[in-house]
């Protein structure tokens, strides 16, 4: 996704097929964004459900306007010394003419630009999940604005901006294991070790409302990361397009099976849970990995992200973490995955000749898969952990505990989710009475004692 320098003779045409593409592209990443608001959504209770929605929602107006004023030119700008980028002509996207054309490609600057910025407004709303039922809305949007000047902006241009270190170094990352999942599940990880526990973690069930609310989710979500994947390539000359689109599809299943399988053999029970987050899985650590694998690589690539996100989502019962709705197990473990895997996998004849260790390129892509992984996920945890401890200590981070029992829903938004009050007419005193839980009902993993 970064700019190729071309010679004047070799500069390209604008495609319209190309540019149509991308526009469709960028409309399905955006989906993206209300689609996890979905996904999220269902997995918290009744009282968070509003509030879950928000946090992802309100990315969608803070990025978009921080994007358009400076965002841009800071991620993708002439580069200044290997670490921001910065261009006038970017600021206000005010000096960026109709037709020109973004860098070697065959694509206008301006279909560049909201390409890139759907990815900087979901990037942020990763996050929320691990931050379910006790974070003030006012600080969130706060923390929003902060982390994406500081933290997503540098480093979208270190993995994609043209001088960027890790883009220098030859670090690969197709559509964002580094840049949006590691950066997310870092920085989701360096907040709550900040903010602390919810009330009643580990004590209290904490079940999802709605899973049929977190399967349309991720059918969402799944829809949406084609555009995501397949449209990080910038158009459709080559064929590497199609083999990021096919391989997005084949690791999604293979990581969805894989974990339903340690699912059942673990817990004894294959849940809707487990299937929509195995399929996050594997769209996760594909992200990096599917323009330089084959197939088959995805698939393997698929099972080995679904079995260890389904391992780490117990590690927050064991270290006392409360990642909510296990960002940091789905997206920092499957992002890093995803990004290793390249090192082994990557065949030498996808997005660029680069060879992994099954493939006969030695250690090489490793060592720099590694190298990108650890400076983003350190960058990131260390950064958000101050940006977080500095609004806890200034206009505070968390709700009362009070506010937290009663509900954050009512607190924040002064709304409830479903209002059931005008459906009460036909119910007798005996239909009233609520059903009992069937004790042998699966839990989820929130809900279930784990002895990990």
């Amino acid at each position: 996704m970064a700019p190729a320098i071309t010679l004047a003779a070799d500069a390209p045409a604008l495609s319209s097929a190309d540019t149509g593409f991308m526009l469709i592209c960028s409309a399905l990443v955006m989906l993206m964004t209300p689609g996890l608001a979905f996904f999220y959504g269902g997995m918290v209770r009744v009282k968070s459900t509003l509030n879950m929605l928000m946090m992802s929602f309100i990315s969608l107006g803070i990025v978009t306007i921080l994007w358009v004023l400076y965002g841009f030119s800071l991620a993708f700008g002439a580069d200044k010394g290997s670490l921001i980028g910065w261009d006038g002509d970017f600021v206000g996207l005010s000096g960026i003419g109709l037709t020109q054309l973004w860098d070697g490609y065959t694509i206008p600057v301006y279909v560049f630009a909201v390409f890139q910025l759907m990815f900087a407004i979901l990037t942020p709303a990763l996050i929320s999940g691990a931050l379910a039922d006790r974070v003030k809305f006012t600080s969130w949007a706060l923390f929003i604005t902060l982390w994406v000047t500081i933290v997503y902006f540098p480093v979208a241009h270190w993995v994609w901006g043209a001088g960027g270190w890790a883009f220098d170094l030859g670090v690969i990352d197709f559509a964002g294991g580094t840049a949006v999942h590691i950066n997310a599940g870092a920085a989701a990880l360096g907040v709550i070790l900040v903010i602390g526990k919810r009330v009643g973690f580990k004590k209290d069930p904490m079940r999802p409302h709605s899973l049929p609310w977190t399967m349309l989710g991720a059918g969402l979500l799944w829809f949406g990361w084609f555009g995501f994947n397949a449209g990080s390539w910038l158009g459709n000359s080559d064929g590497v397009g199609a083999l990021m689109f096919i391989n997005t599809q084949v690791a999604t299943g293979a990581a969805m099976l894989a974990w339903l399988a340690y699912e059942k053999i673990r817990h004894g029970a294959i849940t809707s849970l487990g299937a929509a987050s195995g399929a996050v899985a594997g769209l996760v650590a594909i992200t990096p990995s599917g323009g330089s694998c084959s197939p088959l690589g995805a698939i393997a690539i698929g099972v080995i992200a679904g079995v260890l996100c389904a391992m780490a989502v117990g590690l927050k019962y064991r270290f006392g973490y409360d990642d909510s709705l296990d960002v940091v197990g789905v997206h920092l473990v499957g992002g890093i995955a995803g990004s290793v895997l390249i090192g082994f996998f990557a065949t030498g004849g996808g997005q660029s000749d680069a060879a992994g260790l099954f493939y006969g390129g030695g250690l090489d892509q490793l060592w720099k898969q590694l190298a990108g992984v650890g400076g983003v996920l350190a960058y990131s945890l260390i950064v958000s952990a101050i940006l977080a401890f500095a609004l806890d200590r200034t206009i505070g981070m968390r709700v009362s505990e009070d506010d937290e029992v009663s509900g954050i829903d009512q607190v924040e938004h002064a709304e409830t989710a479903y209002d059931f009050s005008g459906a009460g007419g036909g119910i007798t005193a005996r239909s009233a009475v609520p059903a009992p839980v069937a004790e042998s009902a699966p839990v989820t993993q929130d809900s279930k004692k784990v002895d990990a």
